[in-house]
């Protein structure tokens, strides 16, 4: 995994404009969960580039063939099943156990990033591990109008930012599943509103998505490494 981190850094410094800031937001030490909202297939590679530490991402067991799938199992990325895949999360939550990082992109679908829902793995893997929990804006990797799967010209400006750590804990009498619903709604409402004050601080908007509100405040895993 080693090799990867410099090839994250080239992605986010040489083939394009990369700024980041609230690295100071990230523990230097323990497990981190990284939970970053998705609008591009580049989310995941940027936010492994940007972070101050090494983490091991989620990415759709679909990738995983032929050349990719053995870079992305030699740098240390974990498959995932999205239709439901318990057995990733307990890979996950070995990776925590054993005080390492790993990324998410909750919203488990690109769309307009601005986390108006995201899926309960994350909840979970916060609940189970014990480990904080970190809201990662992404913006620029998908501008205005432009679809779903382009690819931005090298060059463009994107930007990174990492937010407060979130740690949550089950309260005393709470059911197992009214802590879920609990945990997914505080990380959702972090990572919803750590990416629209990114937005007002950047001044880097999200891209344009019909039917979406953008004040919603943010339920598998990422569809895209």
């Amino acid at each position: 995994m080693t090799w990867s981190r410099p090839v994250g850094w080239i992605l986010d410094h040489l083939v394009y404009r990369t700024s980041v800031t609230g690295k100071s937001n990230v523990p230097t030490g323990g497990p981190v969960i990284f939970a970053g909202n998705h609008i591009s297939f580049l989310d995941g590679p940027v936010m492994f580039g940007a972070a101050p530490r090494p983490m091991h991402i989620l990415v759709k067991q679909e990738m995983f063939k032929g050349f990719l799938g053995r870079v992305l199992t030699a740098s240390g990325q974990l498959p995932v099943d999205r239709s439901g895949d318990r057995a990733a999360l307990q890979r996950c939550k070995d990776v925590l156990d054993a005080g390492r990082c790993v990324g998410i992109l909750p919203e488990g679908t690109r769309g307009s990033g601005a986390a108006a829902d995201i899926n309960g793995g994350v909840a979970w893997l916060a609940l189970n591990s014990g480990a904080p929990v970190v809201p990662v804006a992404i913006l620029g990797t998908r501008t205005g109008h432009e679809h779903l799967d382009s690819v931005p010209r090298p060059g463009r400006r994107f930007h990174v930012s990492f937010g407060a750590a979130l740690t949550l804990s089950r309260r005393a009498g709470e059911s197992g599943r009214a802590s879920m619903d609990r945990a997914a709604q505080e990380i959702r409402a972090a990572l919803a509103g750590h990416v629209q004050d990114t937005v007002q601080l950047s001044g880097q908007p999200l891209p344009f998505a019909e039917h979406q509100d953008l004040t919603a405040v943010a339920g598998t895993p990422a569809d895209d490494h």
